[in-house]
């Protein structure tokens, strides 16, 4: 049904279109090559519009690593491959780290925060995100307390189903986001807290709407798709929701505030608004403070919950591997509790936390960066402006640096000698400058709620169930909803 009414959209907007003045975007010389665009439509009728970046990986083995495609009336270039993506964030990095207009996002945030910020607005934004998240514990001793405290509390939660069968998935979501809410607000909810799990399914059904075809259709279309209901709407309603319980937890936290005894990193943005500088009024106003809380708690929970519930579906999925894990857990760490420090001493446990992340493919695209000049890369024209979007998912599937990509196989990361191996193509969290600002903490708390549950629990699929590996809708690769049985190992 919805693919009718996605086909039924596009014939709309196809003679809607046709009332609308088109100016012709200029061709240039040497402008990277792609496949031949439809007139108004450009390429959306022959690509996934579910799962784009599985056209995009197709269409490199066509074109080459560089290519472009036209969504709707835009131009879009595609960096596929480790080599070229590197090339592109690292070394011509001046070059491709802002962002452009996305106009559903344009709409709905203003270019405020830091997920899609630009200009000096990131730049102050992204520092002050980095030095604050540092600040109140990432990469130190004290959030790694917090995240084996909510560990054991996770822990217990799956022992209360006493090994019957039960869904993963909001549990997990609390899990992570109690740790994200922890550095913003020093507080934790309880995995039934209804504010909570009214901010998560909020947060959750955005980050599924948002891969839709029909949100893509609206940046491609937005002047046409106002005019028409839709995935849109819901998002837009969504984000006006969150955004109001944000604005109105830190309009409490604000009259609690002691500049000379900062929290948190809302307190820390805080005391910026009260510094008195131009910084502090150009910068740090409500609006930036909004979104950025909500950029850092979407973030902070999706990615890291997703992969801990691809992890484990595939250790049920594949319980050689399971076993091994618990073989070593047992070995160095036994009943005693686990600690980051532990990690260099299991290098299998820590290379199956690293293909999880690479088979899972978690972001199979980063968000769209921009030429914010014209450029030459790899011997293609690319004007200012033009949007320009790496492909991650090209470089999970590389067989060059994955032997077996298309498996599950967690000899990627250890030598012949079962150590640990380093691969350069690894970068689930993307590179260069923006890349993800809470990496070191995600890291983190894969390693530790995996090793702890793992630690705790033998998983099984509920008698007769199917495992599907096909990853959900989405703007991320979810695996698909499942149950399972946490059966204690002590």
């Amino acid at each position: 049904m919805e693919l009718v009414t996605v086909l039924l959209s596009i014939v709309v907007i196809f003679f809607l279109a046709k009332a609308f003045s088109y100016q012709k975007q200029g061709k240039y010389k040497n402008f990277p090559p792609g496949p031949k665009p439809l007139p108004i439509l450009g390429n959306i009728l022959s690509l996934d519009m579910s799962k784009p970046h599985k056209t995009f990986y197709q269409l490199s083995k066509e074109y080459g690593p560089v290519f472009s495609v036209h969504m709707g009336m835009t131009k879009l270039v595609l960096l596929c491959g480790y080599d070229t993506i590197k090339d592109a964030m690292i070394n011509n990095a001046d070059v491709f780290s802002d962002r452009p207009d996305t106009p559903l996002f344009t709409k709905s945030i203003k270019d405020h925060g830091i997920a899609f910020a630009k200009g000096e607005n990131w730049k102050v934004m992204r520092r002050f995100t980095l030095s604050s998240l540092r600040d109140y514990g990432m990469g130190r001793k004290t959030i790694e307390e917090k995240i084996i405290e909510e560990a054991e509390c996770l822990a217990q939660k799956f022992k209360s189903y006493e090994g019957k069968p039960f869904g993963n998935f909001t549990s997990l979501n609390a899990a992570v986001a109690n740790i994200i809410v922890a550095i913003l607000l020093s507080k934790r909810f309880d995995y039934e807290d209804p504010t909570l799990l009214r901010l998560m399914g909020l947060v959750n059904e955005n980050i599924r709407l948002l891969g839709s075809p029909w949100v893509r259709l609206y940046n491609s279309f937005p002047s046409i798709m106002d005019l028409l209901p839709g995935a849109h709407n819901t998002i837009f309603e969504n984000l006006k929701e969150f955004q109001s319980f944000i604005r109105a937890t830190f309009t409490k936290q604000k009259k609690e505030l002691d500049v000379n005894d900062q929290r948190n990193l809302v307190d820390a943005f805080l005391a910026k608004q009260q510094e008195g500088k131009q910084e502090s009024t150009q910068y740090y106003h409500n609006e930036n403070l909004t979104v950025l809380v909500g950029d850092l708690f979407g973030a902070g929970m999706e990615t890291t919950s997703t992969t801990l519930r691809w992890g484990l579906l595939l250790m049920i999925k594949y319980p050689e591997v399971q076993e091994k894990v618990h073989n070593e857990i047992d070995k160095v760490i036994g009943s005693a509790q686990i600690q980051m420090e532990h990690r260099k001493q299991m290098p299998y446990t820590d290379a199956v936390a690293h293909e999880i992340q690479r088979f899972g493919d978690i972001a199979p695209t980063t968000l769209p960066h921009v030429a914010s000049q014209d450029v030459t890369f790899r011997g293609f024209f690319i004007p200012k402006g033009t949007a320009v979007l790496p492909v991650l998912h090209s470089i999970h599937k590389d067989k060059a640096y994955f032997k077996k990509a298309d498996e599950f196989y967690p000899e990627h990361f250890l030598d012949s000698e079962g150590n640990f191996k380093k691969n350069e193509a690894f970068i689930p969290f993307s590179i260069g400058r923006r890349s993800c600002a809470g990496e070191t903490l995600a890291k983190m708390e894969i390693f530790l709620f995996f090793t702890s549950l793992m630690q705790h629990f033998t998983f099984k699929a509920p008698p007769g169930a199917e495992l599907d590996l096909t990853p959900a809708l989405g703007s991320t690769n979810p695996p698909k909803p499942f149950e399972i049985c946490a059966i204690p190992r002590n």
